[in-house]
């Protein structure tokens, strides 16, 4: 198995006129699968999340050069991916001039319809239930549960205190247990 490349030689490579485009490859591969599933958890939609992922990448290509490294290589893409979600989710909800709790119950038509959604029953609640939370709440559940981030990382992606991520991630279960309760 080869060892992951470090972010490290990507950056360094990018740098490089000759070598930038392999550089891009390295850290395609690197991340490509982990922002695909940050933003689909967030847009549910599989073509909405593959064209959400191309558009990240996308701003990664155009940025990278001047990324400076003060913070760390994922953690700055994880923040455009979640500005990209956003965004996105903004739009569709003025689009199609509707409420949020409409933009759930579509989003959850969507889930049950899906074929790229193999999970068993237990996670289709858990995804419904997730389609009820605010926003912030459902990014900062998203990013501690399925991608097991600590608060120190999803604080540096989403500029808010430890704190108060702690809070949103405890309400977040809450609602997310009383939603599950209810659906017995």
């Amino acid at each position: 198995m080869p060892k992951e490349v470090e972010d490290a030689e990507i950056l360094s490579k990018f740098q490089d006129e000759k070598t930038r485009n392999e550089a891009f490859n390295m850290l395609l591969k690197k991340y490509q699968q982990k922002i695909y599933w940050h933003i689909r958890r967030m847009v549910i939609d599989h073509d909405d999340a593959d064209d959400l992922v191309q558009d990240v990448f996308v701003k990664v290509w155009k940025n990278l050069a001047g990324f400076r490294s003060d913070a760390q290589l994922y953690t700055w893409m994880y923040r455009i991916a979640t500005n990209e979600c956003i965004t996105f989710l903004n739009k569709k909800k003025q689009k199609n001039n509707i409420s949020l709790d409409d933009v759930v119950y579509e989003l959850a038509d969507t889930l049950a319809d899906s074929t790229y959604f193999d999970g068993d029953k237990a996670q289709r609640k858990l995804q419904e239930a997730l389609l009820t939370l605010p926003e912030k709440q459902k990014l900062v559940f998203n990013m501690k549960y399925y991608e097991d981030m600590k608060y120190e990382e999803i604080s540096e992606v989403l500029g808010t205190s430890v704190g108060a991520l702690k809070a949103s991630f405890h309400l977040a279960v809450k609602k997310i247990e009383a939603y599950l309760l209810s659906k017995d």
